[in-house]
Order: C-alpha cells, then sequence, then structure tokens
C-alpha cells in the first residue's frame, strides 16, 4: 500500500456551500428607512432587509465546502444572503479558495513528516441558480468545477515528492426549499441530493490520488438543512441568524464511503450603512462542523479522517439591486483531527450575485 493511503487528507476549510448572495424580495417585509425614521413596508427589494450573511445550507461550498475528505467540495453554511425573501429568482457566480500545506493531528499542528501528502491547493468555482415560486416553495442548484494542485510523496521508485495538477466538475447540487411557516420567511427547510457528477478517478501511472484527495466522491447524498433569522434591535440595523445543514452519504461507489458532514453557522449583521443606492453590510459568523470519519477498503488505512473545526469569518456585502458582491474569510480557531491530515489557515470566498 502506497503511503498516501496511510494519510488521508481532509478538507480543512468549510465550504458549502454557500452561494452568497440575495434573494429578491416582491413581497411586504418590514424594512428599515435609511434616513432613520419608523420601518415602513415597501413593495420593492431593498438593501437593508437582511443585509450579508450566509446560505441556509452547506452547500459551496465549497466548501468547502464540504463533501469529501480533502475538500472536493466548498457548500457550507455561510451567508444568510441567500436565504429567500418571497417570489422571483437568483443566478450567482462564486469563487472560494484555499491552501491546505500544514499538517495537523489531533487538535495540534504536527510534523510534516509524519503525512506523505504535503499540500492541496484548490480553487473552486460554483456557478447557481434559486429561485422561489411563491413565498413558500422554491428550488435551488449548485454546479461546481474545481481547479486542484496535489503535492503528495508518489509510489514510484525511490518515492520522490511528485505535483499532480487537474481540473474538473465536481458534485451537482439540487435542494427543495420550503419557508411556508410564518408570514414573514423569517424560517426555512431544505432538502436535496448531492449528485456523484464529481470526478473520482484521476490518476497518474503511479496512482498517488487516492479517493479521498480526488475532487467528487462518488457518492450520492442526502442533503437536509434549516435557517432561522431575526431582529435584534427595533431599528432593524442589526440582524441575527442560524443555520446548519446535514450531509449523509447513502448510495457509495468503488468500496469508498465518506464520513457523515453537520455544519452550523450563526451570525450577526449591520445593515444601516449606505452610500447612496450602495448598501454595505458587515457580517460576522461563527462556524461549527462535524464529520465522521470515512468508511470502506478504499478508505485511508489507519484511519486520517474525520474531524470537528471552529471557526470565525468576518465578511462584508455590497448590494446595489439586483446586484450583489460578497467577499469573507474563515479562520479556524479550533480543529481536532483522527490522524494527520492536511489544514489551511484560511479560506477565502467571493461571490457575484444578480436577483431577477
Amino acid at each position: 500500500m502506497k503511503i498516501e493511503q496511510l494519510t488521508m487528507v481532509p478538507c480543512s476549510e468549510f465550504r458549502a456551500e454557500s452561494s452568497p448572495g440575495r434573494q429578491r424580495s416582491k413581497t411586504l417585509l418590514p424594512i428599515p428607512d435609511p434616513s432613520g425614521r419608523s420601518p415602513a413596508t415597501l413593495k420593492r427589494p431593498v438593501p437593508q432587509v437582511l443585509g450579508a450573511a450566509a446560505l441556509l445550507t452547506v452547500l459551496a461550498a465549497p466548501r468547502v465546502a464540504w463533501a469529501c475528505a480533502c475538500g472536493c467540495g466548498v457548500f457550507d453554511v455561510g451567508t444568510s444572503s441567500m436565504f429567500p425573501q418571497g417570489p422571483g429568482g437568483m443566478a450567482f457566480l462564486q469563487y472560494d479558495y484555499q491552501d491546505q500545506n500544514r499538517n495537523w493531528s489531533g487538535a495540534s499542528e504536527a510534523p510534516a513528516a509524519n503525512n506523505g501528502d504535503k499540500e492541496i491547493e484548490t480553487h473552486f468555482v460554483t456557478a447557481g441558480l434559486q429561485y422561489m415560486f411563491n413565498n413558500s416553495w422554491g428550488v435551488r442548484l449548485e454546479v461546481p468545477y474545481d481547479y486542484r494542485s496535489f503535492k503528495t510523496t508518489s509510489a514510484a521508485p525511490g518515492n520522490p515528492v511528485t505535483t499532480i495538477d487537474w481540473g474538473a466538475l465536481g458534485d451537482i447540487r439540487i435542494e427543495g426549499l420550503y419557508t411556508g411557516f410564518s408570514p414573514d420567511l423569517s424560517s426555512g427547510v431544505s432538502l436535496g441530493l448531492k449528485l456523484p457528477t464529481g470526478d473520482f478517478t484521476h490518476n497518474d501511472a503511479y496512482g498517488d490520488v487516492d479517493r479521498d484527495s480526488e475532487i467528487g466522491t462518488g457518492s450520492t447524498d442526502i442533503l437536509l438543512g434549516g435557517f432561522y433569522r431575526g431582529f435584534l434591535t427595533k431599528d432593524n440595523h442589526w440582524n441575527w441568524f442560524a443555520q446548519l445543514q446535514l450531509d449523509v452519504p447513502v448510495l457509495i461507489q468503488d468500496e469508498y464511503r465518506p464520513g457523515v458532514e453537520l455544519d452550523t453557522a450563526a451570525g450577526v449583521v449591520y445593515n444601516g450603512l449606505s452610500i447612496g443606492r450602495l448598501s454595505i453590510s458587515p457580517v460576522a459568523q461563527v462556524i461549527f462542523s462535524e464529520r465522521t470519519s470515512d468508511s470502506g477498503s478504499a478508505a485511508s488505512n489507519p484511519v486520517a479522517s474525520g474531524y470537528q473545526r471552529f471557526m470565525l469569518s468576518p465578511g462584508i456585502e455590497f448590494h446595489v439591486d439586483p446586484v450583489v458582491i460578497y467577499a469573507d474569510a474563515e479562520f479556524p480557531v479550533y480543529q481536532n483531527f483522527t490522524g494527520n491530515q492536511l489544514a489551511a489557515s484560511v479560506l477565502f470566498k467571493l461571490s457575484l450575485s444578480f436577483m431577477f
């Protein structure tokens, strides 16, 4: 067995999924007036409705999203800017980046010599569409394409450190949304599937890319999520949100079963800043993720997968209707990994959304 199979490399940065952006509001919602007057009820999209925050699921993202062990998806809980606010649609394009270049074992950094894998650098690009048919029902589709550079100890003669570069389609996600619990759409749930569309067979002549380092997982997963949001102040300038998503693989291929993953996030948004038509919304999040170890004969042995992780994420959103630009950075403050796994010090996210 080659050395890489003994040192599975999990995704150490959060990625679903999330695809920030704001769903256009076409309903009557209480919205703070930028002039400081009492909240008004308007029939048009208003940037101050919720500010920026993250997606109601571990979508992508990456994040990160994030499905397979080494970061094959970035579908993470991200910003509440994608919480549905009424009938209408949103198209978005999101870019995520992470560089997993530190070996981590347990709750602390470990010597690089303990891990045959040395670095996984990944660029995630996700195109998506969300559409609400009415105040209760909607759908969301996310199609990722990832480019990965993987540096590992090869099984070639002499065991040199080699770098393998490739790009491929990731695992597509499709979900149904329900937000009919209350008239203000302050809560909702999602149910959907992650499909095995991502490449999970890429390799070199020496078989140096393990299943846990592929872009796709090869599994079909059930996705179950939910969110809740509310106001913190009477002027509605400060809002809060909470969300979670559970990702459970149910159908697998070639004796590799990814771990079950739970991702949660809570955050606050300030939406009282504006310059003319431009709304500026700072956001702060706390993100927690837990993933069980992979299993099956194609998984790493001894086990080197599964983790718990807390992250802090400052972000900012710029909104000039119908366009939203969102950016954030996600910093791990606590990580506990099973075995030796590669970790990244930060994940970066940038998204562009268009409401219609």
